[in-house]
């Protein structure tokens, strides 16, 4: 029979007296708590009076600790506390862009496009599940074994979706899609190659120009960032109503209404959905509508806001391409339940939509804008559509990255005038057949 080697029974050994030491602690603290005189603090102060009480309780045990187990000891309390124990430690690296959670003992990241596989461990599911329980709960959602599923947002905006056993067999799993206290900023996607001046030159006046875009794209390959930058260009006069599942928008202009989906109580009934939302924004005086990601019924009324004097609305869609982008509109709009002729289906989507501008996630963590591609109209019972711009990808180098290059497909749009009646003016070389950038 196998032994464990002594230096890792060492190892494992003292990190659950460090577990064991940590929970003593945390219980202590808990029973000292005066709940009243807790109520009365806030934030940074508060901290540091339970800080001091940490300190003493740390002293009272007499576990010999050195002074960065001390400290670590304190801080994981006051994470264990006042935040979410464990997740903590992963969500003040800014270079963490996904937290994967399988379970209490596998937690991966991923940071700079690469998944890893962290130290961070919960003491048990039900440890997990009490961290799943505080998020949820902040933002009036709830997550049981009648309501497995659950979609959440931290304050940041990240978005969090969690689903627990009988579901997930090995423990409960929980998936953060980070957006940090400081989104990227136009600037800052410049840098990171993701377009050309010359497309955000066009997609500023689409803006400007109230052309109404649908953002398309696969998981994680920007949608929702791309969003937020595009609706920086939106006047702040502009009044604005966004609908989302869980929101994490994160727009600067002051005049905005943000309206969130509810899912059903615990007898199935009061749920709110996208399409209630929208329905109920038509009432509301909107200038623009801003739906965070369109998946069903809500399609079709989107599409019919965008024909009837809500121009410059934006959404984002799930797909590949911006042909498979229409042909899933146009798959939504059915899930509505109206058996419309295909022809009359097109009609809509061609009459509503003028930009489809395509977002992807390349080898090795690299996300560009593909296409910026122009919805023309209608020939006979097909939606034409031209590139504009389009990234074109040569290969791998060896660091497994995609690289390639930027091409400027020599088409004029049609909507330039739309453009220059909203004082946006574009030079012509802008649209010149050539390669604009590589990488």
């Amino acid at each position: 029979m196998k032994t464990m080697p002594p230096t890792l029974r060492t190892g494992e050994s003292k990190q659950q007296s460090f577990e064991d030491l940590k929970r003593r602690i945390h219980s202590k603290l808990v029973d000292k708590l005066d709940m009243a005189r807790v109520g009365e603090l806030e934030g940074d102060v508060l901290r540091r009076e339970i800080r001091l009480v940490v300190e003493h309780l740390c002293d009272g045990e007499g576990t010999l600790l050195n002074r960065n187990e001390r400290e670590r000891l304190i801080e994981e309390v006051l994470d264990e506390t006042f935040g979410l124990g464990p997740l903590e430690l992963l969500l003040k690296d800014n270079t963490i862009s996904d937290i994967l959670i399988n379970g209490p003992k596998n937690v991966y990241v991923e940071r700079r496009g690469k998944m890893e596989k962290t130290s961070v461990v919960f003491r048990d599911n039900d440890h997990l599940m009490q961290i799943i329980d505080r998020i949820v709960s902040q933002v009036g959602r709830r997550v049981d074994e009648v309501c497995p599923m659950v979609d959440a947002r931290l304050a940041d905006g990240s978005r969090v979706n969690a689903i627990i056993p009988p579901l997930a067999l090995d423990g409960a799993s929980v998936s953060i899609r980070r957006f940090g206290s400081n989104p990227l900023k136009l600037e800052d996607l410049l840098n990171y190659k993701a377009f050309t001046p010359e497309m955000v030159m066009l997609l500023e006046g689409a803006i400007k120009a109230r052309l109404n875009i649908i953002i398309s794209g696969g998981t994680g390959s920007g949608k929702t960032t791309l969003l937020n930058t595009l609706s920086s260009f939106i006047s702040n006069e502009d009044r604005i109503v966004t609908i989302e599942d869980a929101a994490e928008l994160q727009l600067q202009q002051e005049h905005v209404v943000r309206l969130e989906t509810r899912p059903p109580n615990i007898e199935g009934k009061g749920a709110i959905t996208a399409t209630d939302l929208v329905r109920n924004t038509l009432r509301m005086r909107p200038e623009r509508i801003i739906i965070g990601e369109c998946r069903g019924p809500e399609t079709l009324d989107m599409l019919q806001a965008m024909n009837t004097g809500h121009e410059g609305s934006l959404t984002t869609i799930h797909a590949n391409t911006p042909r498979d982008g229409v042909a899933r509109i146009e798959t939504m709009i059915t899930m509505a339940g109206f058996e419309l002729p295909l022809k009359a289906m097109r009609q809509q989507v061609a009459s509503a939509v003028d930009l489809i501008v395509q977002a992807s996630r390349l080898q090795g963590g690299s996300r560009k804008i593909t296409h910026i591609t122009e919805v023309v109209g209608m020939e006979q019972d097909t939606i034409v559509m031209q590139d504009i711009y389009r990234y074109l990808q040569d290969g791998i180098d060896e660091n497994g990255r995609a690289y390639g290059r930027f091409i400027a497909e020599g088409v004029r749009p049609t909507f330039m005038d739309r453009l220059e009646s909203a004082g946006v003016r574009l030079p012509s070389s802008a649209f010149r057949q050539r390669v604009m950038m590589e990488d």
